[in-house]
């Protein structure tokens, strides 16, 4: 994540997972609206100042905490084809999405960026575009062996996985999880290959072309 602490003292790992441990568990147990500076310091058994000197504010302290959790447990697999890297990665993204913990966090960390444009920045930057750069880790090399549906722009692909799990999220409320993901697989990979290869004839991934 873009450091965004002030000048001072080294970063204690320790304390901080500490403190992401905590903001995750005060979010699960009160929501979003809840959650304080006061109450994380009190639960990790951190200071306070510490905490601010680390992160500008609570938002930021939750979505450090989202980033490494997803970081941690949404694998980049390779295995050979694009079909079984891309469900292995689904199935990850899907089944972590899926917990109410998760969702409501993504959902409140959304909220948030809309009415506070710099946060909104470090949003995109710390976590929608890491998001979509290790996805595109998978698309790239699928491109690279010709894998790719045809006629369908690497970062399209990208936008169809995360524009569903958003517009689920945010709009529809529909469950997201293994079920969902098998059927974005037989989309995308399920269809006949494009004959762009390793040879150059496709342009590299661009995974910053839209704000998922």
């Amino acid at each position: 994540m873009t450091d965004q602490s002030r000048p001072g003292r080294k970063r204690s790992e320790h304390s901080r997972l500490a403190i992401l441990a905590a903001t995750l568990d005060l979010v699960a147990e009160a929501g979003y609206g809840a959650l304080t500076i006061e109450g994380i310091a009190a639960r990790s058994g951190v200071g306070k100042q510490t905490i601010y000197r680390w992160w500008p504010s609570k938002a930021d302290v939750l979505l450090d905490a989202l980033a490494t959790k997803a970081d941690l447990q949404i694998p980049i697999p390779d295995a050979g084809s694009f079909r079984a890297d891309l469900g292995h990665f689904l199935d990850s993204t899907f089944e972590l999405g899926e917990k109410n913990q998760v969702a409501d966090t993504l959902r409140a960390l959304m909220a948030q960026a809309q009415i506070d444009p710099e946060f909104g920045h470090r949003f995109r930057e710390d976590f929608l575009y890491r998001r979509r750069e290790a996805l595109g880790t998978i698309v790239d090399r699928a491109r690279e062996r010709g894998e790719l549906p045809a006629g369908v722009a690497p970062g399209t692909i990208i936008d169809v996985v995360f524009g569903t799990l958003w517009y689920r999220l945010l709009a529809t409320r529909e469950p997201i999880g293994r079920g969902l993901a098998g059927e974005l697989v037989a989309l995308l990979a399920g269809q006949g290959a494009s004959t762009d290869s390793a040879s150059g004839n496709a342009s590299r991934i661009t995974t910053r072309s839209g704000p998922l």
